[in-house]
């Protein structure tokens, strides 16, 4: 997969999809796949926005059962069964466990009711996964002992139990949008980042297309196309500002935010702690809305939060004095953790469709689905379909039901694709568990376990490419296990263009922590002959990368301050 934007001005796509999150990249592989001739533009890199910085979590719809909405619930599960086969090196089960305190609302009976209850409406839930270590096993409820062995620091007054549950996590969210952008692109889609969507271009009230903008070059030039679907996230609606589609006003969005740990949890299950923010369209409320303390890799993760953000989405950030207030939450609510300031190690947040109440932050009207604008419908445009995703969770089905929505101005609109069955690039695996026992078993000696398994899991049934090309250039990069042959295969076979995609991105370097001023520089220095870069250019790349990892570090002082 390379960068060639010249490819998007050779012909007329059947469709074009701007924005490269996971609703976009979802979009073009079921384009492509339909036989639709498919362009994919994004402004930046593929997962920059939101995607890269969800929870990492794929939810099976349990916490819809409090708002009585079983649509949404077998909606949700379905899409997690889903991710769970066509992604198994990148989305495996992580059980979840919500203590019992009590005999009232946060007692055993009335949570192990509603987990059975759970259980019986997601009977299918493992019909489709081939992959028997990817199974969600049924919900079970757990004695004290049992919920003290897991996690021996929680509050122990009035503690009664508790109940578990698995939900989905994701190794990788950028490396999963990827997933979909080179299997898209397989299947006989164009795409392309750093290219931005500036404007539609019309034929009186039919778009043609979008003007865009190369990042990189400065070029402008246009992308023409039957159709066009806006799934640009949060700066979908920027788009919208055109007089043929009225007085448009945006909609609410949630910054939701959640920061990384340096400690490993004691466990590798998932805490549900009980936050101090109501979800006020509850039917059936426990409590308030949790928090979740979860493991991933090395680290902890602890989220998610959620503030009503008006502004615009590239001044969505997290400011200094807003840890120190979750650090006091969670003193609250969980204090045991004996969470300390310096042990938080970067702070991620995105921003999500919501609906918030007049009241306060602690009473929100939490965003129930994607936004589907069908602007021929809604403004007598034809030719665009916008679709504003709500869940990472839920971006392969809304992609494909936005395609249905825009596809139904084609004369013969061709029959939906089985994306729900077909693996991604590298999740051709029939069973993970035993890859990676095979892949162990016959590991060389000069590559270390930790290195071989991100391979694994970054590159699923792919990892025998790259490490096949490590043999001979065995180099790894300082302070870490990434190997020397994923940096060049980012550049080469997967359109990474600058440090930062390397980093934060195509590897692991920078998902949880600063990898180190040497780091950065060693992984400049590999990019800088495949990229042509002067001796300039590369340090001005290591410097901009920096100043991005110790902005999720140090965290912003003031909106500001972090601009500057």
């Amino acid at each position: 997969m390379q960068r060639k934007p010249a490819a998007l001005t050779a012909e007329e796509f059947d469709l074009v999809i701007v924005g490269g999150g996971i609703f976009g990249a979802a979009a073009a592989w079921d384009a492509a796949l339909r036989g639709l001739k498919t362009a994919l533009v994004e402004a930046k890199d593929f997962a920059n926005g939101a995607s890269a910085q969800c929870f990492k979590m794929v939810h099976g719809g349990i916490r819809y059962l409090q708002h009585g909405d079983l649509k949404r619930l077998n909606f949700s599960c379905n899409e997690r069964s889903v991710l769970l086969n066509i992604a198994p090196h990148l989305v495996n089960p992580l059980p979840i466990v919500i203590p019992t305190y009590g005999n009232g609302r946060r007692g055993k009976l009335i949570l192990s009711a509603g987990m059975r209850l759970y259980d019986a409406l997601t009977l299918n839930r493992n019909r489709n996964i081939t992959d028997p270590s990817r199974h969600v096993p049924n919900t079970r409820t757990l004695s004290r002992d049992e919920v003290l062995s897991l996690f021996p620091d929680i509050e122990r007054q009035g503690l009664t139990g508790g109940a578990e549950f698995c939900d989905g996590q994701i190794y990788s969210p950028p490396r999963l949008v990827l997933a979909f952008v080179r299997s898209a692109v397989n299947a006989g889609a164009v795409a392309c980042n750093y290219v931005e969507a500036t404007g539609f271009l019309w034929d009186r009230k039919r778009v043609r297309g979008v003007r865009v903008r190369d990042a990189l070059s400065g070029e402008v030039f246009d992308v023409r196309a039957k159709l066009v679907l806006n799934a640009a996230g949060p700066g979908a609606e920027y788009l919208l500002e055109h007089p043929h589609f009225g007085c448009w006003q945006r909609g609410k969005f949630s910054r939701d935010a959640y920061f990384i740990v340096n400690r490993s949890c004691s466990s590798y299950h998932g805490l549900a702690v009980t936050g101090q923010t109501r979800d006020r369209d509850a039917f059936f409320s426990r409590a308030n809305r949790h928090l979740f303390v979860v493991p991933w890799r090395n680290v902890t993760l602890i989220g998610v939060w959620h503030r009503h953000f008006p502004e615009h989405p590239d001044t969505a950030l997290v400011l200094r004095e807003e840890i120190d207030e979750w650090i006091a939450e969670l003193s609250v609510t969980y204090p045991a953790l004996d969470l300390k300031r310096n042990e938080v190690v970067h702070a991620n947040c995105g921003l999500v469709p919501f609906g918030k109440s007049e009241s306060s932050d602690e009473d929100l009207s939490f965003g129930k689905e994607s936004r589907f604008i069908d602007h021929a419908r809604e403004h007598g445009v034809q030719g665009l379909v916008t679709l504003v995703g709500i869940r990472y969770t839920t971006g392969r089905g809304d992609a494909a039901r936005a395609l249905d929505l825009l596809l139904k101005q084609l004369p013969k609109p061709p029959p939906s694709a089985p994306t729900h069955a077909i693996p991604l690039l590298g999740g051709d695996i029939d069973d993970f568990t035993q890859l990676h026992r095979q892949a162990h078993a016959q590991r060389p000696e000069w590559l270390n376990e930790s290195s071989l398994d991100a391979l694994l899991r970054n590159h699923g049934s792919r990892y025998t490419r790259l490490l096949r090309q490590a043999q001979r250039d065995t180099e790894r990069i300082a302070g870490s296990n990434t190997l020397g042959v994923e940096v060049t295969h980012a550049v080469v076979e997967e359109m990474a263009q600058c440090l930062s995609d390397v980093v934060l991105r195509r590897t692991d370097l920078g998902t949880a922590a600063h990898p180190g001023f040497t780091a950065l520089e060693q992984t400049a220095q590999r990019m800088q002959p495949l990229l042509g870069w002067s001796d300039r250019q590369r340090d001005e790349q290591v410097l901009a990368t920096d100043q991005l990892l110790r902005a999720h570090q140090a965290f912003a002082r003031t909106p500001a301050a972090a601009a500057a």
